[in-house]
C-alpha cells in the first residue's frame, strides 16, 4: 500500500468514479489507477469497488471505510509536511482561502491588506465560492480558512468560530417614498418590487422567514449572487433592494440611500471556519486574529484541541 494509491481511493470517490477524471488530477494514465487499483484489491484480499463491466459505479463497504482512513493519512501527512514548513520556512507558504462574494468584497479587504504587509513572503490564495462550495474545498483539504455566513456552523468536521454580527439593510433610489417613512414595515416594504440574493445566500432564508412569518408574500423580481448586481437594478428601478448593509458605500452609491431595517430581520452571523485535525501555520492563525481579536492563537487552538479530546 502506498500513498498514491490512497490518493486514487480518495480522487475516485471526488471524481465520481471517472478514472480518466482521476488520471488527469493526479497527472497519471487511467491505465495507471486502474492497475494501482488492482494492486492493491491484490494485496488487501478484497474489491473496494463496485463495477459494471470495466466501469466502477462506487465503493463497495470495504471502499467505503478504507476511504475515511484514506482520508485521515492523507490529512496527516500533509500535517507533517506543514510542520515542517513552519519551522524551517517560519514566513514562507502558502495559504488558501475561500470566502463567499460578500466576505470577499466587504469584510476581507482590510485584514488581506494587514497581512500582506506582515507576510509578503506567503502566497495568498483567495477563492470565491457558494456556502456549499465552501465546505467542500475544506473538507477535502483543498482550501485552508473559509469564511461564510450560511452553511458552516452546521457542519460537524468543521470548527465555526463567529467572526462578526451584521444586519441587512434596504437600499432605494434617492427620492423614493420609503424615505419618508419613519419606521419601516415589512408590509410597507412589500408593496414595492424587491431585488435580493439568490436562496442559500447572505441570509436570505432570514429575509424569507420574516416575510413568511408575517404571513407576508413579497413580490421578489429579481435575485443575484452579489450586492453589486442589486445595487444596479435598484439604481435602474427595477424595485428596492435588500443588502448585507455592509455592502452599501455612501461616497459610491451616491444615487442610493441606504434605510435601517434592523427590527425588521434576524442578526446574521458570519464564521470563519477550518477543518477539524487541519494543521495550521503560524501565518494562519494571524490571518485568523485580523479577522477578529477575540480570535487569536491560544483561543483558536483551544477551540481545535476540545474537538480533538
Amino acid at each position: 500500500m502506498n500513498f498514491q494509491q490512497l490518493r486514487i481511493i480518495r480522487e475516485a470517490a471526488r471524481c465520481n468514479f471517472n478514472l480518466t477524471e482521476v488520471g488527469n488530477v493526479l497527472f497519471t494514465s487511467q491505465s495507471g489507477v486502474s492497475k494501482h487499483i488492482k494492486d492493491l484489491e491484490d494485496e488487501l484480499g478484497v474489491e473496494l469497488f463496485v463495477r459494471k463491466g470495466k466501469r466502477l459505479l462506487g465503493l463497495t463497504d470495504p471502499g467505503s471505510e478504507l476511504l475515511v482512513f484514506a482520508e485521515r493519512i492523507l490529512l496527516d501527512a500533509n500535517n507533517i509536511k506543514n510542520l515542517v514548513e513552519q519551522y524551517s520556512k517560519r514566513d514562507e507558504g502558502q495559504l488558501t482561502v475561500i470566502a463567499t462574494h460578500t466576505q470577499a468584497r466587504y469584510a476581507l479587504p482590510k485584514v488581506i491588506t494587514e497581512f500582506k504587509k506582515s507576510f509578503p513572503k506567503v502566497h495568498l490564495k483567495l477563492h470565491q465560492a457558494g456556502p456549499n462550495e465552501i465546505v467542500s474545498m475544506l473538507l477535502s483539504g483543498e482550501a485552508d480558512i473559509g469564511v461564510a455566513t450560511e452553511a458552516l456552523a452546521d457542519v460537524t468536521r468543521l470548527d465555526s468560530l463567529p467572526y462578526y454580527s451584521w444586519y441587512h439593510g434596504v437600499i432605494v433610489p434617492a427620492g423614493h417614498p420609503l424615505e419618508r417613512e419613519k419606521q419601516l414595515t415589512l408590509q410597507s416594504l412589500a408593496e414595492f418590487p424587491i431585488v435580493t440574493y439568490h436562496e442559500g445566500l447572505t441570509g436570505r432564508a432570514k429575509i424569507d422567514r420574516s416575510f413568511a412569518d408575517a404571513g407576508i408574500a413579497p413580490d421578489i423580481v429579481m435575485s443575484a449572487l452579489d450586492a453589486d448586481v442589486i445595487k444596479t437594478y435598484v439604481e435602474l428601478g427595477m424595485g428596492i433592494g435588500i443588502i448585507a448593509s455592509m455592502a452599501f458605500n455612501p461616497v459610491k452609491d451616491t444615487d442610493l440611500r441606504l434605510l435601517k431595517c434592523d427590527h425588521l430581520f434576524e442578526a446574521n452571523t458570519t464564521y470563519v471556519a477550518l477543518r477539524h485535525g487541519h494543521y495550521l501555520r503560524s501565518f494562519a492563525y494571524r490571518f485568523i486574529e485580523l479577522c477578529s481579536t477575540a480570535l487569536d492563537e491560544e483561543t483558536v487552538r483551544a477551540r481545535f484541541a476540545l474537538h480533538a479530546a
